[in-house]
């Protein structure tokens, strides 16, 4: 199986901070034959690494730190994302959590306090919205 892989989990640093939060289990997928498609939804957006941390706000808009709205570029990533999705078949995305773009649980409230909500990410939203099951690194027992 083909499955979409948050690309900060496969250690590379496109992270709002510029870095990376790997997660060595998600190679035992590897290991069991499945293909992992590394994708990063704000990057495909256009937004540079690193970048101001976003945040999704109650009104669904994505705001960055600065007050920047940058909403159209998590658009337009979350559908390149669903694009990439499609083109290599993936029925499921290992996303990360809490992200304004991959969150696929809970993500912050946009009051850059750290105080989380339920809800999903621009992409995680779309991904399930069309289809693809969503999961993010906390999950992963449960595919293996």
């Amino acid at each position: 199986m083909n499955i979409l892989v948050s690309r900060c989990l496969l250690g590379e640093p496109c992270r709002y901070d510029g870095r990376s939060v790997p997660v060595p289990e998600l190679e035992k997928l590897r290991q069991a034959g499945h293909v992992l498609i590394p994708v990063c939804p704000e990057v495909l957006g256009g937004l540079p690494t690193p970048r101001s941390p976003a945040e999704r706000q109650p009104d669904g808009r994505v705001v960055n730190r600065a007050g920047e709205d940058v909403t159209a570029a998590y658009l337009e990533g979350a559908g390149r994302t669903l694009a990439l999705a499609r083109e290599a078949g993936c029925t499921l995305a290992v996303l990360k959590a809490k992200s304004p773009s991959c969150g696929c649980h809970e993500i912050y409230d946009g009051s850059f306090t750290g105080r989380l909500v339920p809800g999903q990410g621009v992409a995680a939203r779309l991904l399930e919205e069309s289809g693809v099951r969503v999961v993010d690194e906390t999950e992963l027992d449960s595919l293996l």
